[in-house]
């Protein structure tokens, strides 16, 4: 009996195996990942719900980013890194710089500009946030947000918006919240670029 059961297991066995063969290589391509499917191979690395702790509030905006505003976002990331700090610090400097000046590294916009605000962060030399030239170098400016930041007491426990608007004190607090999901986006895209 006990024969008789190893060999039908065996026999089964075979057939599973044999069956695998068969099927497998006729149904099985051999793709090269797109550019685009390796960018979500790389998210799934990083932890999403550290990126966005809280969920997103509100509605979302979002903007196609030019050269110039990915190497910004690249920047960001960079000294971001340099501080010592993790990607949702990351995700709250990218989503407030976006608000503030679409990534874009600003100058004086001379009528059009709030007080003396300049750069990605539109950080203002009257304020304390340096010299012009400072704070339109994005790493400067971005390791100078992230100063500001690790000074606000549980800002990783805190919304982004809350955490953005204490360190930039906005007329518009609320604002920084619209951009948090390409943000995340962003972060997840690059970080590990």
């Amino acid at each position: 009996m006990n024969t008789m059961l190893r060999k039908s297991i065996l026999g089964i066995a075979g057939l599973t195996v044999a069956g695998g063969l068969a099927a497998g290589p006729l149904n099985h391509q051999v793709t090269t990942p797109t550019p685009r499917e390796s960018a979500v191979a790389v998210q799934t690395k990083l932890d999403t719900a550290a990126l966005i702790p809280h969920g997103v509030q509100g509605a979302q905006s979002r903007i196609d980013l030019d050269d110039e505003q990915t190497a910004n976002v690249k920047a960001i990331i960079a000294a971001t890194k340099k501080a010592g700090m993790d990607e949702r610090a990351a995700v709250v400097s990218i989503a407030t710089a976006l608000q503030e000046s679409k990534l874009e590294n600003l100058g004086h916009l001379g009528d059009r500009n709030d007080h003396d605000s300049q750069g990605l962060f539109q950080q203002r030399p009257s304020s304390g946030w340096g010299t012009v030239e400072q704070i339109t170098d994005p790493e400067y400016a971005t390791l100078a947000f992230l100063k500001g930041l690790k000074q606000v007491d549980g800002w990783q426990d805190m919304p982004l918006t809350r955490a953005a608007q204490t360190v930039q004190v906005s007329a518009y607090p609320d604002h920084y919240a619209q951009w948090e999901q390409q943000a995340a986006d962003l972060v997840a895209e690059h970080w590990n670029s």
